[in-house]
């Protein structure tokens, strides 16, 4: 049986904030969540019967952590992929690194989903048609090969295009549920693709995550001063949040001839591009992925580019990237993706 996204408007799932108080009437729609900090205060409380439960419940630890840590113990890496600014390649780069370290078989990877309101890595793998299955276990990743699963809110929808408008205790409840209940078994790199910016869900992400151990942040970028100018604040949140920041990747950095494969710069770096920001912010430069139009093909059909396009300028470098990947997080490079790519 799937799960509803119903199921995510119960209190056990709102902001990680309080422990859970016991309504005596159901949330009405724009409730804020009975466990978060503007539980009984916003104006949509007004007139509700459960506001002086709500407004009075106590604080304190929220006691779904210790059972996310206990989910995740199996994990050996955790990585978010972050960026500053939308449109920039961030979910489709985190489609590619799964893939990538997917390619060897004796790793085991996930991807997790959180943007909520735009979920876009089912499609990129190929798996959007598929729903979630529970057990006694837990929730089921939706498997995309033998040893690379993904969990996503799209999966949820009862038809494809439905819009998630949701505000923030949802969204947290939501990804608390992926964490806390998708049983991903022994995995070797769990990837969270997160939304732009700096927003709920990042916070939740962060908070949720921070006693199972996260490796780190990958900063995704284009080589336009419009988009540095974002990575800068995403960089600082990240130094606010006690986010490691395990390096920056210039996307986008060329555009790559699928007939020749000659490269040419379509987004000049007009202030010295990623590596010059991740100098000057004492960040690891892990790399610049030119744009190569068969990535986008190969999004849309759900197939890895990096397996399907090995002699690629862009696949080259994504496996340089994801061997920087690897080193940040204490694996040996060389031993990452298969012999036969490795250089």
């Amino acid at each position: 049986m799937a799960p509803s996204l119903e199921d995510a408007t119960a209190a056990s799932l709102a902001a990680p904030a309080r422990a859970a108080p016991n309504l005596v009437a159901p949330e009405p729609e724009h409730c804020p969540g009975p466990e978060s900090e503007q539980a009984g205060k916003s104006d949509a409380c007004a007139g509700c019967p459960n506001q002086s439960i709500c407004a009075s419940a106590p604080k304190g630890p929220d006691p779904d952590i210790p059972l996310i840590t206990a989910r995740l113990s199996q994990i050996k890496h955790k990585i978010l992929v972050l960026s500053g600014k939308g449109g920039v390649g961030k979910s489709t780069f985190s489609a590619l690194l799964a893939h990538a370290f997917a390619s060897n078989p004796d790793s085991t990877v996930g991807i997790m989903d959180t943007d909520i309101c735009g979920p876009s890595i089912p499609k990129m793998m190929g798996v959007e048609d598929e729903t979630i299955h529970v057990s006694n276990a837990g929730w089921s990743p939706v498997w995309v090969t033998d040893n690379l699963g993904a969990m996503s809110i799209q999966f949820m929808l009862p038809n494809r295009d439905d819009a998630v408008i949701w505000r923030g205790p949802k969204k947290n409840g939501l990804i608390k549920q992926f964490l806390k209940d998708v049983e991903w078994g022994e995995l070797d790199y769990l990837i969270v693709d997160t939304p732009p910016g700096t927003s709920d869900e990042h916070l939740s992400v962060n908070s949720f995550l921070k006693e199972s151990g996260v490796d780190g942040a990958v900063v995704v970028t284009t080589p336009q001063e419009v988009s540095l100018l974002d990575v800068r604040k995403e960089i600082d949140f990240c130094r606010k949040a006690g986010i490691r920041i395990l390096g920056l990747v210039e996307n986008m950095s060329g555009f790559v001839c699928p007939n020749c494969t000659h490269e040419s710069q379509i987004f000049r770096a007009t202030t010295g591009g990623g590596r010059r920001l991740a100098r000057k912010m004492g960040i690891p430069f892990l790399g610049s992925v030119p744009l190569d139009p068969r990535v986008g093909m190969a999004c849309d059909y759900g197939e890895s580019f990096v397996d399907n396009f090995p002699d690629s300028p862009a696949s080259k470098a994504i496996k340089a990237v994801v061997r920087a990947v690897s080193k940040q997080v204490g694996e040996d490079p060389n031993h990452v993706l298969l012999e036969e790519i490795v250089v």
